[in-house]
């Protein structure tokens, strides 16, 4: 037997109620639990028993209090995963995006085929923005496949990202996973036909054996993270890694038709012509056009969003040119970064092995250069090796000097520079940072000079500990005044063997009982390149975890640069030690970005700089490039990459000058002919690209949507699926009602609205909802749970969100309860309630409607039918047949009235009982104002949508009728019910 169910519909079955989905078949009914989730869609067949279900009414005599309106309104939308409004995707992930993030998704849905360069500052939310932009594209059926090309380090961060928070499922392509993924193809599959959402590493797809396949068989919507690094200057060399990856995206950008996202926080390496080959993979045009036009700017403006932390602290404010403050939204950044840079001196000991290894150094670079150019170039890198090793640590410098030269098995001069400068220097643009922390070798030789070596190699390691290393002591004096300002840092070092040292010489060790120097309650633990991505997120939790909520209880993570990009540490440390001087300052404040970024506490990150103030090096590198970096950044804003030549160019020039003079001329190198062209060259170049990147940041500013557009869209937003204000108030009522213990927020004078609940008192159905989300131990421990307002909380931590799985959890139970007159505990939310208040003058009665609308979305895969839901309240004065309407904001402050005195239950069930009774007058009203809202929602889709004629036609949106009242509330005026009231019990009596 066929089913003949339209989409949309109520139905019972397996004992419980579904709504219809348009996947639906004559012989396959989809069905939707009501007030479920996407994850509990199930099919049902023919054999089965189906029947219609009428949305049964509400029980009169199961009435609720003044809160039971309000507590089932936000339940309910909490619950809502497929909203009518033009974003198909917000009501069903698991982020609440801010109101400046939705700019790019409204950028993107005016165009046909989306390009975008997404340019925003370090921290502000790239990630989420692309995010938004992919689930919503997924979701109208615009694109139907996404693969991100990535680092492989943050391959994983991007699969967890996309899963957790906008439920993509997505499998890595890595070198480690291909074979398996591709064992269980067909024959003739390609990976990426059996796969539609894909996450790639990109230096493993630009290699030619597997760029063709990608290429072929590439999904219609591609995402490239830190696509700075896939572009080249058109003065690069052909075969450099850059210019791979630009081939690879090159091709990929080719196909018209496809959807493609750039993301970077530094679109401008310092070379104009880079910029332009990357706005040339958004559109040919743009490679060319003259960016001083207005129609050229007009152009740009349709596809690059740029915006500083100041353009986004406050957004949607009275000072972006709206009416007033009320969509006004104020994102909690750091307001700053306070620098300090400290000084160390060497011990005597370390300043007479820094002496010898110079002056074995100086001595193997003027032989090698009289061998030739290849002998040159590996001595030249052998130094390098040993310098910066010695100027690392003790435990850095002995690997180095015991470790053979990556150079050494170099054929010709090129072939070493190739192998030796990944090791040796910190190009900001280097394929990757993986393998790149581990200590270079500096041997070449055997005989003699290889036993030389090891001489020096076992005097490194008679320095280690705080005695000799005042490197070591100097850090441990600034992590206890950190520690004691109640900081948590991150130390970062430039090789393995010295994060090892530090974590070694720092750390508590309880199987010896040995006491680290930072004190017994302080957690410390190392993170480097030996670990795989996830390994290091799972050992950075184990620190959290360890250090437990103690307020003395301190973390402090030593980390190499295998952390300096992408990985998000804000939650758990705020403040950075650079113990290892980067020679590129990209790399410094890539590492102060892991924790001064959206989501952390701190108004103030600190940063700390450890420098030698006698090794010959630290203090020309920190002068030249460090300081003149910060300049920059607090001049303009933002950071601006210094070419990586010109910084080489300085630290090749203080190298030769150090083996040339040794350390004690070095106060004239400031006087050098060499080493003052190298720093004015610079200089010039980098200011230029300074000056470049201010003037692209105000004049290609981001005004193709206007605040207003967006403000009209987070209004929206707001009313149908409730804003943060909304959710604060229903969760403080419905755990405080269901008998949780409040803490904080009202009383405690702390301003943020933040408190913990203890959910050990509450009924057995919600506690089982809170285990899976919040842990069975939290739970059956009766722990805190901390509710956060700002959406960026730490794990274990619930934000006062919708999309938050606690909140989501609390919601349907709530929903579920009030639903089922039977259930066990506390029943805040009720579909009925009769309250007397001094609110109204005459009866009012309020309505909770919920209205489901059908659908059609065109888009370039066909057309769409879906099914949707809203709720509203809707309110009448006086008697349903003839009741007078209150507008959509007179019916919201209902749900603020208080009661003003108690009402009769006999008199309240009985005044229900007739009002019910009463409703079907009332049908005519809603059936025009469901009509009256798909009308808006018609409208709201083809204003998103505006500039794409041809994604608007064909839309339509109905409303299913009859709608399903979920609640009725009668408030009756104090002295009218109390009248009433006495005249019922005189009555009875």
């Amino acid at each position: 037997m066929a089913f003949t169910y339209s989409a949309g519909s109520l139905v019972k079955a397996r004992g419980r109620e579904w709504v219809v989905l348009p996947e639906s078949e004559p012989d396959l009914l989809v069905l939707r639990p009501l007030g479920g989730s996407d994850d509990d869609i199930a099919a049902v067949f023919p054999f089965e028993p189906v029947e219609e279900a009428r949305f049964a009414p509400p029980e009169p005599s199961d009435l609720g209090d003044q809160r039971a309106a309000g507590l089932l309104r936000t339940a309910l939308r909490v619950g809502f995963r497929s909203g009518a409004g033009p974003f198909r995707s917000l009501a069903g992930i698991a982020v609440e995006p801010r109101a400046y993030q939705l700019v790019p998704l409204l950028m993107a849905l005016r165009q046909k085929t989306v390009r975008m360069l997404i340019s925003d500052d370090v921290g502000i939310g790239k990630t989420i923005e692309a995010g938004l932009i992919a689930s919503e594209m997924l979701a109208q059926g615009e694109a139907t496949g996404l693969a991100v090309l990535c680092s492989p380090a943050l391959a994983e961060q991007w699969q967890q990202e996309l899963r957790s928070k906008f439920g993509i499922d997505a499998e890595l392509v890595l070198s480690s996973t291909v074979s398996r993924l591709e064992r269980g193809l067909d024959l003739g599959q390609s990976l990426f036909d059996r796969y539609p959402n894909v996450i790639v590493s990109t230096d493993f797809i630009k290699s030619t054996r597997h760029r063709d396949d990608f290429v072929r068989h590439c999904p219609d919507l591609v995402i490239v993270d830190e696509a700075h690094t896939c572009v080249a200057a058109d003065d690069t060399s052909a075969n450099s890694q850059n210019q791979l990856r630009y081939e690879l995206l090159r091709r990929v950008a080719e196909d018209a038709e496809r959807h493609l996202l750039l993301v970077t926080a530094t679109p401008h390496s310092g070379k104009e012509s880079a910029f332009r080959n990357l706005l040339g993979l958004v559109k040919p045009e743009l490679a060319h056009v003259n960016l001083q036009s207005e129609s050229g700017r007009k152009l740009l403006a349709q596809h690059f969003v740029a915006r500083k932390r100041a353009d986004v602290r406050q957004y949607l404010t009275k000072e972006d040119g709206l009416a007033d403050d009320s969509l006004a939204e104020r994102t909690a950044f750091p307001s700053d970064r306070f620098f300090k840079d400290e000084t160390y001196k060497l011990s005597p000991k370390y300043r007479a092995l820094l002496d010898d290894a110079i002056a074995y150094a100086s001595e193997r670079v003027e032989q090698a250069g009289g061998q030739g150019k290849r002998e040159a170039r590996i001595a030249w890198w052998s130094a390098i090796a040993l310098l910066r090793s010695l100027v690392s640590s003790p435990a850095a410098a002995a690997q180095t000097l015991t470790t053979r030269s990556a150079a050494a098995i170099a054929a010709s001069a090129e072939e070493a520079d190739k192998l030796g400068a990944p090791l040796n220097s910190d190009a900001a643009d280097s394929d990757a940072l993986e393998g790149m922390d581990v200590a270079p070798g500096a041997e070449t030789d055997e005989g003699p000079v290889k036993s030389q070596l090891a001489e020096l190699a076992e005097l490194a390691e008679q320095l280690k500990g705080p005695e000799k290393d005042l490197k070591l002591k100097a850090l441990i004096k600034h992590l206890k005044a950190l520690l004691a300002d109640g900081y948590n840092p991150i130390v970062f070092c430039r090789y393995i063997p010295t994060a090892k040292y530090l974590a070694e010489q720092l750390a508590n060790d309880p199987e010896t009982k040995k006491r680290g120097p930072l004190g017994a309650k302080t957690v410390v633990k190392a993170v480097t390149g030996e670990l795989s991505p996830q390994q290091r997120i799972e050992r950075i939790e184990a620190l959290a975890a360890e250090a437990g909520e103690d307020a003395a209880a301190r973390r402090v993570l030593i980390a190499t640069d295998c952390l300096s990009e992408g990985v998000n540490l804000q939650h758990y440390f705020d403040a950075v030690v650079h113990y290892d001087l980067a020679w590129n300052p990209t790399r410094h404040d890539q590492r102060e970005g892991r924790v001064d970024r959206y989501g952390q506490r701190r108004d103030e990150v600190r940063v700390i700089t450890l420098y030698g103030d006698d090794n010959g090096i630290d203090g020309k590198v920190l002068e030249v490039l460090i300081k003149k970096h910060r300049q920059i950044k607090k001049d303009l804003g933002i950071s601006v990459s210094v070419p990586d030549e010109l910084s080489t160019g300085v630290t090749d020039a203080i190298v030769e000058w150090l083996l040339m003079r040794g350390r004690e001329n070095e106060d004239a190198l400031f006087s050098a002919d060499a080493f003052k062209v190298s720093t004015e060259k610079l200089e010039s170049d980098w200011n230029s690209a300074a000056e470049r990147e201010r003037a692209s940041r105000s004049r290609f500013a981001q005004r193709s949507i206007h605040p207003e557009e967006v403000a009209r869209e987070v209004a929206s937003i707001r009313e149908a699926l409730g804003g943060a204000g909304e959710i604060r108030t229903f969760v403080r009522e419905a755990l405080g009602a269901l008998g949780a213990v409040l803490r904080g927020a009202d009383g405690d004078g702390r301003g943020s609205g933040d408190f913990t609940a203890q959910v050990g008192g509450t009924p057995a159905g919600l506690r089982d909802a809170l285990a899976p989300v919040v842990g069975a131990e939290v739970v059956e421990k009766d722990r805190e749970i901390p509710f956060r307002g700002d959406p960026a909380v730490a794990r274990g931590e619930a934000a006062l969100v919708r999309t938050d799985p606690v909140v989501g959890a609390l919601a349907s139970h709530m929903l579920n309860a009030a639903l089922d007159t039977q259930a066990e505990g506390a029943r805040p939310a009720r579909r009925c309630g009769v309250i007397t208040t001094d609110a109204v003058s005459t009866r009012t009665t309020l309505l909770l409607v919920r209205y489901r609308f059908h659908l059609t979305l065109p888009s370039r895969s066909g057309e769409r039918q879906l099914v949707a839901e809203d709720a509203r309240l809707l309110a009448f004065e006086g008697a349903p047949r003839n009741g007078v309407w209150l507008t959509p904001e007179q019916a919201t402050a209902l749900l603020d009235a208080t009661a003003s005195e108690n009402t009769d239950p006999h008199f309240g069930e009985r005044t229900m009982t007739r009002i019910l009774g009463q409703l079907p007058d009332v049908n005519g009203h809603l059936e025009t104002y469901g009509d009256e809202l798909a009308a808006e929602l018609d409208a709201a889709h083809r204003r998103v949508r505006a500039a794409s004629g041809e994604i608007v036609r064909g839309l339509s949106v109905t409303a299913q009728k009859p709608a399903d009242i979920l609640g009725a509330y009668v408030y009756l005026p104090a002295t009218t019910a109390t009248t009433a009231a006495s005249v019922s019990v005189g009555v009875s009596a």
